[in-house]
């Protein structure tokens, strides 16, 4: 029974934390002697989110920019999940390949921007780009991580028995890697919505990033707090549902934090 009741008032920590985060938003506008702060309270940022959510403004916005995340995700996945495994699988590629990711990997993506503009444009195709270029990096990562972990002996086993590569590549190592390949995707969609927002500031006029920017240009300060508020919640959203999916294909259903 009091295990029960530990389970059950665990479930509601969540809630509490977001209850303790409003006050500390709510103390910290009216302790600031700042103007522009009241803006910012509360009692003028929900009502603003309310009517984004109604009006259907809210969806409009949120469409698009889940589009560009998406084709970027996909883009990177279909490049990053064979390279992965080409890299884990011969010890030769890995050796070849990996100060020259580790640099890559190291350059903010944003700081590809003017490149970018330079060479696509302005539009959507910028931004496939840098979101592309947060997002390949972990699933390559993780992915040749994974690879490496296999245990050699059943690779041998395999050979012996006369398993070409493509059989032991979708009979072994996939099953055995696709933990770590959830786990790359999961991080790259943390980094993809992230850096999303300064990236949809590039010509845009549609898109969570550019609401933000669009709010500050005609000093609707609580609707651009909503936005921001709206990016949260999505990427929280994201986040969870791969931490799920991740759990079942495990054969599990923890519920994780970090």
């Amino acid at each position: 029974m009091k295990s029960e009741r530990v389970r059950f008032s665990g479930r509601f920590l969540p809630l509490w934390g977001f209850i303790i985060f409003l006050i500390l938003w709510e103390l910290a506008t009216l302790m600031v002697k700042n103007p522009l702060l009241s803006n910012l309270r509360v009692e003028k940022v929900f009502p603003e989110l309310w009517r984004l959510m109604v009006t259907g403004g809210l969806w409009k916005q949120v469409l698009p920019s889940l589009k560009r995340v998406g084709v970027a995700l996909l883009v990177a996945s279909l490049g990053g999940i064979p390279m992965g495994i080409l890299i884990g699988y011969y010890r030769v590629l890995e050796q070849l390949s990996l100060a020259t990711f580790q640099f890559l990997r190291m350059i903010s993506p944003l700081a590809w921007m003017p490149l970018a503009i330079m060479f696509l444009g302005i539009g959507d195709k910028p931004i496939y780009f840098l979101v592309f270029m947060g997002a390949i990096w972990p699933i390559i990562i993780n992915t040749s991580h994974g690879v490496g972990r296999v245990e050699k002996d059943w690779i041998k086993i395999a050979k012996n028995f006369g398993a070409m590569d493509w059989d032991i590549l979708k009979k072994i190592i996939i099953p055995a890697i696709l933990p770590d390949m959830l786990t790359g995707l999961r991080v790259a969609v943390g980094i993809s919505w992230i850096i999303l927002v300064p990236a949809e500031m590039l010509g845009v006029t549609s898109g969570l990033g550019y609401q933000i920017l669009d709010a500050r240009d005609r000093f609707a300060y609580s609707e651009m707090v909503a936005w921001i508020l709206i990016i949260g919640a999505i990427g929280y959203l994201l986040d969870v549902s791969l931490r799920k999916l991740r759990g079942r294909v495990l054969g599990y259903e923890k519920f994780e934090i970090t």
